[in-house]
């Protein structure tokens, strides 16, 4: 137990060094696009007062900015009203602005007036096939149960999205798949899709020719884009709650539509979409400086380290120890490998935010995350190692008169040394590729390129992150088959 609070304290003390000046103002922006601009742009107009500020891009989910910024974690991010009242203050009475901005005062939040548009969810089909199939309204959808729906995994759990949406419109369909809300495109070009969910400011629905069916019984709320903000903003930084009012009314839905479509269509890497419409609305002149391929290589490859090095080492110093308890006690170590058995069954996914809870957002819960997952492979290969000693070399260890501690030390650890090294080995090419999850709570990596490129559908960007980490993975197995040379003993290996 010592050394596993020893570790975990590591762990944390690692973490709180990472940054060594802390921005003054923390932006941080959904994984998809649209959010990504508007994150892009409240960066460049705080920056322009002389403030510091960070983008924590792409982060999963609305509950996990919402939790990060009540927390204190971020500082900033672009939200929708309906989502406000539908799904994070859903079962209160805020039958207007007004009230929705009491019910934010009251958690400590504040709430910009809306930026201009109004980006609703809706279901959109392929126009040629809705057009065969005569429909049009979202109550048409009744009468087509052979239909193959699919939406976005957040839309699926929604308080406003497809069980409340199902139960409206008495919708006979049962089998719906969950999926990325941008491979979901994808699926309608293929086929593979016939319905799904979209943002009513898309690019992507004139760009592939779909039909936004109407929703006629008026299910969807207004999605009027708003920045929340932490109230003490107001003190810690006036010029930069200042320059965000200026967003206020300048966007509206066709300019919208056109800045997405800029960055999902024409490539156009987002800080430089909202530059431009920052010197063509507001007259602000910005600088976008970014990084080189090589430049983003070394940064996102130094952020994969420290979550695979930390982790893994902090498990090391665990799980050997767990291991060698294991095996002198049989009956203690089958609950020790059931309990590192059952944190391995948990999806890397769900255990990461199960994580945000306890440690915010960032490296720690990451690391924290892949700590765990690499406790098996090693106690299971110590334990293993260590009961695979023939009989005959632990007695012959007792009759040289060594005691206990000197033959775990000089005799079996040795011995078991192929298996123990086996195990660190299995542990860390599995931390390589689960790293690339961190992403999604802004802990960085491979992951991040990985995350990028399947919202832009953009297979070069996805590559950017795949191959190093399977470069990586390969180079650590190679790493430690070299080190086993050193570390176990001649007589030993194979």
């Amino acid at each position: 137990m010592r050394a596993l609070a020893a570790s975990l304290l590591l762990v944390l003390t690692a973490c709180a060094g990472a940054s060594s000046e802390a921005p003054a103002v923390r932006v941080g922006s959904k994984k998809f696009t649209e959010s990504v601009i508007l994150g892009d742009l409240v960066v460049q107009l705080v920056r322009s007062t002389g403030a510091r500020v960070e983008h924590r891009r792409e982060l999963g989910g609305t509950q996990v900015l919402w939790q990060a910024l009540r927390r204190g974690e971020l500082d900033v991010y672009p939200e929708y009203t309906g989502t406000l009242r539908q799904e994070i203050l859903a079962g209160r009475s805020l039958p207007d602005d007004e009230a929705l901005r009491q019910a934010l005062a009251a958690e400590g939040l504040r709430m910009s007036a809306p930026l201009g548009f109004n980006d609703t969810y809706a279901l959109g089909m392929k126009e040629a096939e809705a057009e065969r199939l005569g429909i049009r309204t979202l109550s048409d959808l009744r009468e087509h149960p052979e239909l193959r729906f699919g939406f976005s995994n957040e839309f699926m759990d929604r308080a406003d999205g497809w069980p409340a949406l199902r139960a409206r419109y008495a919708l006979p369909q049962q089998e719906v798949r969950g999926l990325d809300h941008d491979l979901a495109y994808r699926g309608l070009e293929s086929g593979a899709l016939q319905v799904t969910d979209l943002y009513s400011t898309d690019a992507e629905i004139e760009y592939y020719g779909l039909r936004v069916l109407e929703d006629d019984l008026r299910h969807f709320p207004a999605y009027d884009a708003v920045l929340l903000y932490r109230a003490d903003l107001v003190e810690r930084a006036p010029e930069a709650v200042a320059a965000l009012g200026r967003l206020e009314g300048r966007i509206s839905e066709p300019e919208m539509v056109e800045l997405n479509a800029q960055a999902k269509l024409r490539r156009v890497p987002e800080p430089q979409v909202a530059a431009t419409f920052l010197e063509r609305e507001l007259g602000l002149v910005v600088t976008v400086r970014g990084d080189g391929p090589l430049a983003n290589l070394w940064r996102h490859t130094r952020d994969h380290l420290f979550l695979v090095g930390l982790s893994l080492l902090a498990a090391i110093a665990v799980a050997v120890p767990l291991g060698v308890l294991a095996a002198k006690r049989p009956r203690l170590g089958r609950g020790v490998l059931a309990l590192a058995g059952i944190l391995q069954t948990v999806p890397s996914l769900a255990l990461l935010v199960f994580m945000i809870p306890l440690l915010g957002i960032g490296a720690r819960p990451a690391i924290v995350a892949l700590f765990l997952y690499s406790l098996l492979p090693i106690i299971r290969n110590t334990e293993a190692g260590l009961s695979g000693i023939p009989p005959e070399v632990r007695e012959s260890a007792e009759a040289l008169g060594l005691p206990p501690g000197a033959r775990l030390r000089l005799v079996e650890l040795p011995m078991a040394s192929p298996s123990i090294l086996a195990g660190i080995q299995t542990s860390a090419v599995i931390n390589v590729g689960t790293a690339t999850l961190g992403a999604l709570i802004g802990a960085g990596g491979y992951g991040q390129p990985i995350l990028t490129g399947i919202r832009l559908d953009d297979t070069g960007l996805i590559l950017q992150g795949a191959v190093p980490a399977a470069v990586l993975a390969l180079l650590v197995s190679g790493l430690f088959e070299l080190l086993g040379r050193f570390v176990v003993p001649r007589g030993l290996r194979l």
